[in-house]
């Protein structure tokens, strides 16, 4: 139809526009059955392929009981299976960690991925935001292998086109929840693979005795606790700085006087020297005598000791520059740990600016220029914060026991840590279950390893410095 429209009359313009508007319907095209039930015999028979090359073992001892019982009956079935099984329990009963290692937990991984995993995946992934689902289709991330250790499942998982990682360290905690794990950690395996760790219990639960001293003399990685793995934890002393921060009571006298302990030898032998600074009075004045007159307690004595230490670090280095670029302990030329207990109390909390800011200075040079020539420095504090320690970056390995905040986790492991699995604001206030318990951020490792320290008592102490220790 035809419309005038309103405006100039003298203009005879004229325009249309339809009474109707015209559908257009998108052809709908129907899937032959025959060719929708080869699509799920296809399905059906990679997913048998897979499972068999992934699980081997598994399989066979689904199918063999199968099929002899189809071939030959069921007593001639059990005939056959009863001496294999007998032999399993019996290697079992005798060697039970062999079994564990070759059979136990490769049986442990198949059953957690069918039962647990497999089973969950879906409704875990739609839920935690991790998958969507679009128009009637999931779209999920790939499941993959489940590993079980002797303490955690590990699992692989190839993330969604445009995923990141992030997206997964934002949901540990629901992906723990979603399938009935302590926690959860995500760990970048290459470009869109994560490996997921799910804890089945707590290695760590159980407080550590105080080591053995070693029978010989080292400088190098000192043994002073667990790993989360059950592995020893040997923490590199020499050419490093160590940072720990924890709540009041989290265990960082633990880890102070296990390395102490570990260092006896080499400091019986001449070559390690441990300088001690102990504000508190309460921590390092138990091992006094251990430390040969390296020891103080008032701020100005700390003052003096940490400059002592400066003039030792650049002695050295005039006569080391050119000659040679790093430092090998030697009964001449000890290597020096300088430890130093509360270390927020000397460089925030005193009231003696002047103190202050020599004791800042001294260890902001210690920590950029000693460990090249033996001096390594562990400052144990509190309090992370910037303006309480403004020097924390120059450690570069960090410790991190039980902290108040969850923000202090990244200020003390660096950026990120916590989204890495470095829980150490969920860490247990209860001495027992929690002390000597925290995370390892390493220079050459950005990812947190979870560690427990040994503790040594008051009469471990008093037997060191004795030398009745064993």
């Amino acid at each position: 139809m035809f419309r005038k429209l309103p405006g100039d009359e003298t203009h005879n313009l004229v325009t249309t526009t339809p009474d109707t508007a015209v559908v257009f319907k998108p052809a709908v095209v129907t899937t032959p059955a025959i060719l929708t039930l080869l699509i799920w015999a296809w399905r059906l028979l990679s997913s048998l392929t897979r499972a068999t090359c992934r699980h081997p073992l598994a399989t066979l001892l689904v199918a063999a009981p199968v099929v002899l019982t189809f071939l030959y009956g069921w007593r001639l079935a059990l005939l056959l299976i009863a001496p294999p099984l007998a032999g399993l329990a019996t290697w079992a009963a005798l060697d039970r960690e062999t079994f564990a290692h070759c059979i136990g937990r490769r049986l442990l991984a198949w059953w957690r991925l069918i039962w647990i995993y497999r089973r969950h995946w879906q409704p875990v992934m739609i839920v935690s935001g991790l998958g969507r689902h679009i128009r009637g289709r999931d779209y999920l991330p790939r499941l993959g292998k489940v590993t079980c250790t002797t303490w955690a499942d590990q699992v692989t998982a190839r993330m969604l086109n445009g995923q990141a990682a992030k997206d997964w360290t934002d949901r540990t905690e629901a992906l723990a929840h979603g399938f009935g794990a302590l926690s959860c950690r995500v760990t970048v395996l290459k470009s869109g693979h994560v490996l997921l760790t799910f804890p089945r219990h707590d290695p760590l639960a159980e407080p550590l005795p105080a080591l053995p001293i070693p029978d010989e003399a080292t400088v190098g990685p000192v043994e002073i606790g667990k790993r989360e793995d059950g592995r020893p934890w040997r923490l590199k002393i020499l050419g490093t700085h160590v940072l720990i921060s924890g709540a009041t009571g989290a265990g960082k006298g633990s880890i102070i006087w296990s390395t102490i302990r570990a260092l006896l030898p080499a400091v019986a032998a001449g070559l390690v020297q441990v300088w001690a600074l102990d504000p508190k009075l309460m921590e390092l004045s138990y091992g006094k005598p251990l430390f040969g007159g390296h020891y103080a307690a008032s701020p100005q004595d700390c003052a003096d000791l940490l400059d002592a230490a400066v003039t030792l670090m650049q002695e050295r280095a005039a006569r080391m520059a050119g000659i040679q670029r790093s430092h090998t302990p030697t009964t001449d030329d000890p290597f020096v740990l300088v430890v130093v207990d509360e270390v927020a109390f000397l460089t925030a909390y005193q009231a003696d600016k002047d103190l202050k800011r020599r004791i800042s200075a001294a260890l902001a040079t210690l920590t950029t220029q000693g460990r090249a020539v033996g001096i390594g420095v562990m400052a144990a504090l509190q309090d992370p914060r910037k303006e309480v320690m403004n020097i924390r970056n120059l450690f570069p390995d960090k410790i991190a026991l039980r902290l108040d905040e969850s923000e202090q986790v990244d200020m003390v492991l660096g950026d990120g840590a916590r989204d890495r699995g470095a829980l150490a604001d969920q860490i247990s206030p209860n001495p027992e279950r929690g002390a000597g318990i925290g995370y390892v951020r390493l220079e050459a490792d950005p990812n947190p390893v979870r560690v427990r320290a040994a503790f040594v008592s008051d009469a471990d102490i008093r037997a060191m410095v004795s030398g009745e220790a064993a």
